[in-house]
């Protein structure tokens, strides 16, 4: 079947991972940078590194291979949620530059990666621009979605931009609101995750209205997250191949919202790597090819 990098629900081919041993490291390592890096409470790392291993055996069982980022003494614990250094395009990887300082060193710890597996690197956000990978989603072949955020600016967006224009593709730009300020963690993929080409999970309440039209323009139908489950991390799924969704456990009625639409739903357990860091199963991974 054919493949592509431009793909938020194809079924899922290749993938990178950083488990949770090698971005906690240790206790030491947790209890040194949790509260720095505002996570809502400290990981457990025993439970953390369990909870992991659940997520990795579903991930295994779903795509044809998975790679790891490696550990590394020079990047922190948010290295786990390593969707956000780079982004992948049928051409190569674009290297990030985080909006959060604290994270610069991620995007040269996964380009180092990405050479030793041989994936190309098309270019590379260089600051003052910054690019996170949690602000960008595919909606189609030649469209990609980028949230103008507090992790995410207009000089990162016009470099994003220049890369991706020689290989025909486009970027809609999408205005995200101040929510909870810049020491927040707010990604494009907090209120927005496709599972097919033609459905989404979304949280309308933060979702700008002219984003919302473009989607319904496109014919999506939209999965709502009620706003008891918006904090738990309902609307972070991730498409293992077209309806197909991975997502964190807890959320039962936006899983029902899925179901009804014919959806198969897998849940794992994430209080330690995902809701004390606020980053699900789309943060998590960093997907390079998809079937469609």
């Amino acid at each position: 079947m054919p493949v592509t990098a431009h793909s938020e629900y194809g079924k899922l081919k290749l993938l990178f991972i950083k488990k949770a041993a090698d971005a906690f490291l240790n206790d030491a390592q947790i209890e040194k940078e949790w509260e720095q890096l505002n996570f809502l409470s400290k990981p457990d790392f025993n439970n953390a590194v369990e909870e992991y291993q659940s997520l990795e055996s579903i991930l295994q069982q779903h795509t044809e291979t998975v790679h790891h980022f490696p550990a590394t003494r020079d990047v922190t614990m948010d290295s786990i949620y390593c969707r956000d250094a780079a982004i992948a395009t049928n051409k190569g990887a674009i290297i990030c530059n985080m909006g959060k300082p604290a994270r610069n060193n991620e995007p040269k710890a996964e380009q180092a990666a990405f050479e030793k597996t041989n994936i190309p690197v098309l270019g590379a956000i260089k600051t003052p621009g910054t690019v996170e990978g949690g602000d960008v989603a595919w909606l189609d072949e030649n469209t990609l979605a980028v949230g103008h955020t507090y992790r995410t600016n207009y000089e990162g967006i016009e470099q994003l931009q220049s890369i991706l224009k020689p290989i025909g593709a486009d970027v809609a730009i999408v205005e995200l609101p101040h929510y909870k300020g810049p020491s927040d963690v707010f990604h494009l993929m907090s209120i927005f995750s496709p599972v097919d080409k033609d459905l989404a999970v979304v949280y309308s309440p933060l979702m700008p209205i002219a984003f919302r039209e473009l989607l319904l323009k496109r014919k999506y139908q939209l999965i709502e997250v009620p706003d008891d489950e918006f904090e738990s991390m309902g609307c972070n799924v991730l498409a293992l191949a077209p309806r197909v969704c991975l997502m964190v456990k807890g959320n039962p009625k936006t899983r029902s919202l899925l179901e009804h639409s014919g959806c198969t739903v897998i849940e794992y357990k994430g209080e330690d790597i995902s809701i004390k860091g606020g980053g699900g199963p789309t943060c998590l991974t960093r997907p390079v090819w998809r079937e469609i």
